[in-house]
């Protein structure tokens, strides 16, 4: 990497960060992250940032409350060290689902979140595949929503699977389900859900034909398994051959473990934008990296170069 540039990893995803200094040939810049008895966070920058493009990688999953302020402190550190620039590299971002008011007195607080980040001092903010594109919208300074639609297609491709439909698992899932079918050239289906209450998701039926099929769930977000579960167990029933699930951020929160190991899937890909503990790490999943895709757009950042040329080459190299 030319120029001066900084790359920095909060506690949340270290693996992640590694992976993503090694493919840029640098070394992460050294961070003291201590939590004091009574539990407030300290944080100190070992080296000078003076002048620098920085990016701290930091997705805000769970903890949410801990690791979001984590990357406010870092950040105020950094802001009063005289970096040329800062770049919040969040590949989850936790409230994310918190985008809008559904009953009264309640708070937008994806909203509230944008604007803790950029008065912290943000210059630029990095996701993947957040739950709603709206989000963008809460914040005042550049932001890259990163789509994974190019990855994906190579990966489902690289299996080699037969008569596949993409399913989303409720409306809202159906433009990234459709947006693999262009790709893939296969059909869609969509599962009918209600939620009676929140936390609660009650599959009624599923719209189109998935009968003898190879059956592909799509979503950005594995929570507590409720949704995808059921939405499984309902493909079966229609007559799916084979069950796989797509889905970006794998939350994974209890019991999710327990009933993905109990319903009808074959396999689970997932990305690594949240780092898994070995214990949720069972054979059912597959994690797809977001290191190649996340170094190439840092570079670019830095360089002030175009990141329209790599998903221009990534979507040409699907057609080959």
């Amino acid at each position: 990497m030319e120029g001066k540039f900084k790359l920095i990893a909060g506690t949340a995803n270290k693996g992640l960060a590694l992976e993503v200094a090694k493919k840029l040939n640098v070394k992460l810049t050294p961070v003291d992250i201590r939590k004091f008895n009574d539990g407030e966070l300290y944080v100190r920058i070992l080296e000078s940032v003076r002048g620098c493009n920085v990016f701290i990688i930091q997705p805000t999953s769970y903890d949410a409350n801990l690791h979001l302020m984590e990357l406010l402190i870092m950040v105020d550190a950094l802001k009063r060290a005289s970096p040329k620039r800062i770049t919040a590299v969040i590949p989850y971002f936790g409230y994310s689902r918190q985008d809008r008011k559904t009953k009264p007195r309640e708070p937008i607080t994806s909203k509230l979140v944008a604007k803790l980040i950029e008065a912290a001092g943000v210059d630029r903010v990095m996701t993947f595949d957040l739950h709603v594109a709206q989000v963008q919208g809460f914040f005042d300074i550049p932001s890259d929503n990163l789509e994974l639609t190019p990855i994906y297609a190579e990966y489902i491709m690289s299996k080699k699977l037969k008569d596949i439909v993409f399913v989303a698992p409720d409306v809202g899932s159906a433009p990234r389900a459709r947006s693999l079918a262009r790709v893939i050239h296969a059909p869609i289906a969509i599962v009918d859900k209600r939620r009676p209450e929140q936390g609660v998701a009650k599959v009624e039926h599923v719209i189109g034909d998935v009968k003898d099929k190879t059956a592909i769930l799509v979503d950005d977000i594995i929570d507590t398994a409720g949704t995808i579960t059921e939405s499984a167990s309902m493909l079966k029933k229609y007559g799916a051959k084979d069950i796989y699930v797509l889905a970006t951020h794998p939350v994974l929160s209890d019991p999710a473990v327990k009933r993905l190991q109990k319903a009808p899937i074959k396999e689970i890909f997932v990305t690594n934008t949240i780092e898994l503990p070995k214990k949720k790490k069972i054979k059912k999943i597959k994690i797809i990296s977001v290191a190649p895709l996340l170094s190439e757009t840092i570079k670019r950042a830095h360089e002030g170069t175009p990141m329209g040329v790599v998903y221009e080459k990534l979507y040409e190299k699907l057609k080959k």
